[in-house]
């Protein structure tokens, strides 16, 4: 379910519409306010009327979600605050105090902005005497040293799904600002012992015992991983730990070469980070989610944590390659087998319209394992979703973080742990086998 519908049938399970406490039921009248202000208000909230008849109905709950996002809700984000809203005091602990709900709500609303708290782990250098954006530089760190911390980033309320909304000379902004940006607003580096007492308090306190670790792709500074982590999870709905690892990427679209060679290096302490966090978060779920350039170091550390550390590899619950700058025959023949070997859900988002995927395939002469089209991978264990027809850009290079389409498919990957054809995707069935396209 998407993030509205899971916060009305959340207070529906709670009793609502006239039988939850009055903290619930004010939160509840609080979202279909907000929906009331929607264009498509009318048919959202005659979806909710019928559900509140029957709140165990799917057909019901399905309804509601494809009425809330025909009318934009999940576009909105005074919707979305409203459904954030009711959903963490839901899922608070017991032991909460009601005057810390009401805080969090209430700075909510001051501020204009949420914040959105992400773990990260990296082997970049650092410098502690930096702001909080460049703490960490483009340099491997020395003896590659691991660096461990949490980040806080700011979500505007006027955000808009998968947009990473920065200063603009065109509307004259000079600098960040965390009612109108994703900013980076503090980046607090710990021990390995602390880091993961952190994770795991966020991991406990979720109802889903989950934890996301993405890895971004080439041409990425750690300040943007940081961001782009807050925003994917937030734009996500993702209630367990939200973690990144960030390797030493040089943020610059002219140094692909040293990325390259940088993702290489990274890779060896990136499985071992995997089967830390493995070991030591307690999470039930990990969603693994890898771009780009990433996509290299993270399905090599992953396919050699299946073989060394099967037992550890158990606790991955997806492993999701999004637009993967890997040698498709390398990946076909090499990677992929290792990653199915232990039954491990696969998906990976391919695009021939991605102008990175086509620089690099320039560059090397051979498709990529992210392309699609006539040469798209379509292989036993990988469920491959063809994106084409988002628009990816050469810098963004992000159609899975850029788009809602994207994002909603992931939404529910996740949420639901729902395999492609439980999702909003049409089948294609070729002689090389099957894939899947957005629904128009």
């Amino acid at each position: 379910m998407d993030l509205i519908t899971s916060a009305v049938a959340a207070a529906l399970a709670n009793g609502a519409p006239d039988a939850a406490p009055a903290d619930v039921q004010q939160l509840y009248q609080r979202l279909k306010a907000a929906i009331g202000r929607l264009a498509g208000a009318t048919d959202v909230l005659a979806a909710i009327a019928r559900l509140e008849t029957h709140p165990d109905s799917p057909a019901l709950l399905l309804a509601l979600s494809r009425a809330a996002a025909k009318a934009g809700a999940p576009d909105d984000m005074a919707t979305l605050f409203a459904a954030q809203a009711l959903l963490q005091h839901l899922h608070a602990p017991e032991d909460t105090p009601p005057q810390a709900v009401a805080a969090t709500e209430k700075s909510t609303l001051v501020s204009n902005y949420a914040v959105v708290k992400v773990g990260f782990a990296t082997d970049r250098q650092r410098d502690l005497g930096k702001p909080a954006g460049q703490r960490f530089s483009n340099e491997r760190s020395n003896n590659a040293r691991l660096s461990y911390g949490h980040c806080a980033i700011s979500i505007p309320r006027d955000h808009r799904m998968g947009e990473l909304e920065s200063p603009s000379l065109w509307r004259l902004e000079f600098r960040s600002d965390p009612a109108r940006h994703v900013v980076l607003l503090s980046t607090e580096v710990e021990d390995q012992a602390k880091f993961f007492a952190g994770v795991g308090a966020q991991i406990e306190a979720s109802a889903s015992g989950s934890a996301l670790i993405f890895v971004h792709g080439y041409n990425v500074s750690f300040e943007d991983a940081a961001r782009r982590t807050g925003q994917m999870a937030y734009d996500l709905g993702f209630d367990g730990a939200p973690v990144f690892y960030s390797w030493p990427s040089q943020g610059d679209v002219a140094h692909y070469a040293v990325d390259e060679n940088n993702i290489e290096w990274s890779t060896p302490h990136l499985q071992a980070f995997l089967a830390d966090f493995l070991q030591q978060s307690h999470a039930t779920r990990v969603y693994l989610i890898g771009h780009s350039m990433g996509n290299r170091g993270l399905a090599r550390a992953v396919a050699g944590l299946i073989e060394s550390e099967p037992e550890l590899a158990r606790r991955i619950s997806d492993i999701i390659l999004t637009a993967p700058d890997i040698d498709a025959d390398v990946f076909k023949q090499e990677i992929a087998p290792r990653l199915t070997a232990a039954t491990h859900p696969v998906t990976l988002y391919a695009s021939s319209e991605d102008l990175a995927l086509a620089a690099s395939k320039l560059v090397h002469g051979y498709p990529r394992a992210g392309d699609s089209g006539a040469g798209m991978l379509l292989l036993a264990g990988v469920e491959t979703i063809d994106a084409t027809g988002v628009d990816t850009g050469f810098l963004k290079h992000s159609y899975f973080a850029e788009k809602r389409s994207a994002l909603s498919d992931m939404f529910y990957l996740i949420h639901n742990n729902a395999r492609a054809d439980q999702r909003f995707l049409d089948p294609v069935d070729t002689p090389e086998g099957r894939y899947w396209t957005f629904k128009p």
